[in-house]
């Protein structure tokens, strides 16, 4: 067995699989401190929240991670925390991924400045502020939820995956949600019958549906896709902003992504959906071929430059 092409020893792969996602971060558990090291990893909106503690914890384990979000400022403090801490390195790159061509041309860094790739989390997300039931559009005349949940993660990953390949065997983690709503291919923009819950549910449900549809195109490269819900209502800045009470820690996400992310149990396992730290069945359009046809001929006009 090994973590994402690492070899390691009976007594870590015990820990990676036991031990909570917080707990690998610990100096405690210095059996897991070498785990990821020589690996490079991208986490998606990782200057907060959740994408912020998952760049922690990885790093912690020895990866190299790229540092992702909009704010300069708050990437560097990333980046600081992770270096002063001793394991792993960081290096931060600022993208809005309501702007095609910045997710482009993000990927064209990564790709210039970094010879491997092991792990991509597209964690990048918005929902809405409270009582803002207004419709948004991205830079490029998309609907705003759908263009940043969705199509930055799907463009970003097609960009980086000869990046993955050549550190086959990687994954790519696609953070959703339980909530889901099935995608009406004659509104997409939502232009007709907008709200921001239907925005976010929609959007969710396209990053689970493309999970499956290139679930095997992508592991006959090396690359293993899966998708979760990592918790409900974690508390964090975006679920703060929408005026929503709490439900889950931020650790508790972290838990359930970083075994996706890192478990030796789901090496070489493409094409699955995950609530917390279980498998679970998605919305029936996530397996329905002709919606992730549909989404996929949508998708590629959508992102074609």
């Amino acid at each position: 067995m090994n973590t994402i092409g690492l070899s390691l020893p009976a007594l870590l792969l015990a820990v990676l699989l036991a031990a909570p996602a917080q707990a690998l971060a610990d100096p405690a558990h210095s059996a897991a401190t070498d785990a990821l090291s020589g690996k490079s990893v991208l986490v998606t909106g990782s200057t907060d929240g959740m994408g912020r503690q998952l760049a922690i914890e990885l790093a912690a384990l020895g990866a190299q991670v790229i540092v992702h979000g909009r704010n300069a400022e708050r990437g560097a403090e990333v980046v600081r925390e992770i270096e002063s801490a001793g394991h792993g390195s960081a290096v931060f790159y600022a993208a809005d991924f309501a702007s095609l061509d910045n997710v482009r041309a993000f990927a064209a860094t990564v790709r210039e400045r970094h010879d491997r790739l092991d792990l991509l989390i597209n964690n990048a997300g918005i929902w809405r502020q409270a009582d803002d039931e207004s419709r948004r559009v991205s830079e490029d005349g998309h609907e705003l939820v759908f263009a940043v949940n969705y199509l930055s993660g799907y463009l970003l990953s097609y960009e980086l995956l000869p990046l993955l390949e050549r550190s086959a065997p990687a994954r790519i983690v696609n953070v959703a949600s339980r909530a889901q709503q099935a995608i009406d291919f004659d509104d997409v923009m939502l232009e007709h019958d907008f709200s921001a819950s239907r925005a976010y549910a929609q959007s969710k449900l396209a990053q689970i549906i493309f999970t499956m549809d290139v679930a095997e195109e992508f592991a006959e490269r090396g690359v293993t896709v899966t998708s979760l819900h990592p918790a409900t209502l974690m508390d964090t800045t975006m679920v703060r902003q929408a005026g929503v009470p709490p439900r889950a820690t931020v650790e508790e996400g972290v838990e359930a992504v970083m075994q996706l992310a890192v478990s030796p149990a789901l090496e070489g396992r493409s094409g699955l959906y995950f609530e917390g730290i279980e498998e679970a069945k998605a919305h029936e359009q996530a397996y329905d071929e002709a919606a992730q046809a549909a989404l996929r001929a949508l998708s590629e006009a959508l992102t074609a430059p």
